[in-house]
């Protein structure tokens, strides 16, 4: 896997029977390069992992999750910073239980900041929409918009191991939005090919003088 792919969100499996696998990963980037620190920060935050304590964090052991982490640690090493991850089994049900709260709770928060956001969406497709601005140029920019929650969505329902069920909420307003702007498209394409009715008119009145 290169490192390019190491950076793509992984893919949550829900599946109950991974609840009890773990991996602990402990890691410190002291006597690395600055630019280690702000990776690990980045990887193990886009893997939503759950601080017990610094530099000391949890995640489900899950194969596409396990691989990132062993990544993480060679170039940790590599790199002159220490880390280590190691298998665990929680045999707890009420701490099992409590810990997938916990990340649930974390990507709950973050699906919540994409359903405040998303009213803004079709806020300004019915504000272009009543000003008659229906056009290709303005459905590229509700569809670049449109692009960039769903990759935001995408990304948390990636680290969403334990399926939140807020995220099936933004799912279906991703939805909705999608259906908003097939509207919004169809809007202006009617406008952009149906001939303006006042210059049929002139070209009507034109055509007779010639005529007359």
């Amino acid at each position: 896997m290169s490192d390019g792919e190491a950076n793509r969100p992984v893919e949550a499996e829900q599946t109950s029977g991974t609840e009890d696998a773990w991996l602990l990963v402990a890691v410190t980037t002291a006597g690395g390069p600055d630019s280690l620190r702000v990776y690990v920060w980045r990887k193990l935050r886009g893997l939503g992992a759950v601080y017990v304590q610094q530099s000391v964090c949890l995640l489900p052991d899950r194969p596409p999750v396990a691989e990132v982490v062993r990544k993480l640690v060679d170039r940790v090493r590599a790199e002159g910073g220490s880390a280590r991850c190691l298998h665990l089994t929680l045999t707890d049900p009420a701490e099992r239980g409590e810990l997938i709260d916990e990340f649930r709770a974390s990507v709950a928060a973050e699906y919540g900041e994409v359903l405040e956001r998303l009213p803004a969406f079709f806020a300004e497709i019915e504000t272009e929409t009543s000003k008659g601005r229906t056009t290709f140029a303005e459905v590229e920019e509700s569809e670049a918009d449109l692009a960039r929650f769903e990759a935001w969505a995408a990304k948390i329902q990636a680290r969403d191991y334990f399926a939140a069920p807020i995220g099936a909420e933004v799912r279906a307003e991703l939805e909705h939005a999608r259906e908003a702007l097939k509207s919004f498209e169809a809007a202006a394409l009617a406008a952009e090919t149906t001939p303006d009715s006042s210059a049929v008119r002139s070209r009507t009145v034109e055509e007779q003088g010639h005529r007359s």
